[in-house]
């Protein structure tokens, strides 16, 4: 049945000659540099520290950035979108030469592509596998037609298990994707629900990766008129879905599925002495924490898209080690340099954390992209 609820989605080294490891090969210093103004260098930080200014904003000659969170528009979905009245002016009016103009100007190599919110969560049955068909073919034809410059989340029906498996092996298989692209929340459903168990065990199978974007679940539609769904719902949502695959005692049974959490893992990091402390307060969460809560948050991915700044970054990599943090931008809504920017004003990583959050964290993730 049609959902009829008001949709509510959106408004997300200096010049030596050490050499920097860029997972396995070599970047040396000042090549790193080579390509750069000094005036565009001392525009971004500011006159007085050249050697923080080139450190911060240099590209190197060759972009290397890997965006694991950037969404597409195809044809088909801009129209459903207007037809089911849902969809913001960044989503409706996004083009693959946007997206690649804002990749140049930030250095980012590769944009792992993914419909946003809320995917096909407003439709069912053969029209949601239609429509989700529709959109993976269309990402599979960016990706021919711009070598080297795009990947893919695969979106599938989650609530339609059939169609769903169906749709993964197509993608994977047919399409050679990268991964699967899931919602946080299906309804009031979160990753953990029993009833997604077939599609968990074939993501598993298959040791997929998995990139998980927030949606405003059933419950948390407009609840508050001065605050829209992507203020607070999205990194709730974000976090209740964690919570779920790991209290479910699905993070222990599908040890090799590869989640990526949007929005450096919502309110996670604040929360996390709750999660800590929740197999001690509820003994049936105990079983499926057997080497403790941290454990599993550890093994997760955590991307920085709207959250590359220092309280969040601060917070993450308390709880996460850097290894697991991969860089994110949230295009259109926000743009590549945002983050790029954002990241070296915090001050939170050294250049070769950043290095490891920009490329070398996603390529132990996707390989494929080293070439």
């Amino acid at each position: 049945m049609k959902d009829k609820r008001r949709w509510s989605y959106r408004g997300c080294a200096c010049c030596d000659e050490r050499p920097l490891s860029l997972s396995g090969a070599m970047l040396n210093r000042r090549h790193f540099m080579r390509g750069m103004t000094g005036a565009a260098a001392m525009a971004a930080v500011g006159v007085g520290h050249p050697q923080r200014a080139a450190a911060q904003t240099a590209d190197a000659a060759k972009p290397y950035r890997i965006d694991v969170h950037h969404h597409l528009t195809p044809p088909t979905y801009n129209t459903a979108s207007k037809l089911n009245n849902f969809g913001d002016a960044p989503m409706k009016n996004w083009t693959p030469e946007k997206s690649l103009e804002d990749m140049d100007k930030a250095g980012v190599a590769v944009a792992m592509l993914s419909v946003t919110t809320p995917a096909v969560n407003f439709t069912s049955g053969a029209a949601a596998r239609k429509l989700t068909r529709e959109c993976n073919d269309y990402a599979a034809r960016l990706i021919a037609d711009h070598p080297g410059r795009f990947g893919s989340f695969a979106m599938i029906p989650l609530t339609d298990i059939d169609g769903s498996l169906q749709e993964i092996a197509y993608a994977l298989d047919t399409l050679k994707v990268d991964g699967i692209g899931l919602m946080t929340s299906y309804g009031d459903k979160w990753l953990g629900d029993p009833s997604f168990l077939p599609v968990m065990e074939e993501l598993n199978r298959r040791k997929a990766v998995v990139y998980t974007h927030p949606t405003t679940a059933n419950c948390c539609v407009n609840l508050v008129r001065t605050q829209p769904a992507v203020m607070i719902e999205f990194g709730t949502d974000t976090t209740r879905t964690i919570a779920d695959i790991i209290f479910s005692g699905n993070a222990q049974k599908f040890r090799d599925i590869r989640w990526i959490f949007s929005h450096a893992g919502g309110t996670m990091p604040f929360l996390i002495e709750r999660f800590v402390r929740n197999p001690l307060l509820e003994p049936a969460a105990k079983p499926t924490v057997p080497d403790g809560t941290l454990a599993e948050l550890k093994r997760f991915y955590y991307d920085t898209a709207q959250t590359a700044n220092k309280a969040a970054m601060s917070a993450l990599s308390a709880v996460i080690p850097t290894s697991q943090i991969v860089f994110g931008t949230d295009f259109p809504y926000r743009t590549s340099i945002d983050h790029v920017k954002g990241l070296r004003a915090a001050g939170v990583f050294t250049d070769a954390q950043l290095m490891d959050i920009e490329r070398g964290n996603a390529l132990k993730l996707l390989p494929r992209l080293a070439a």
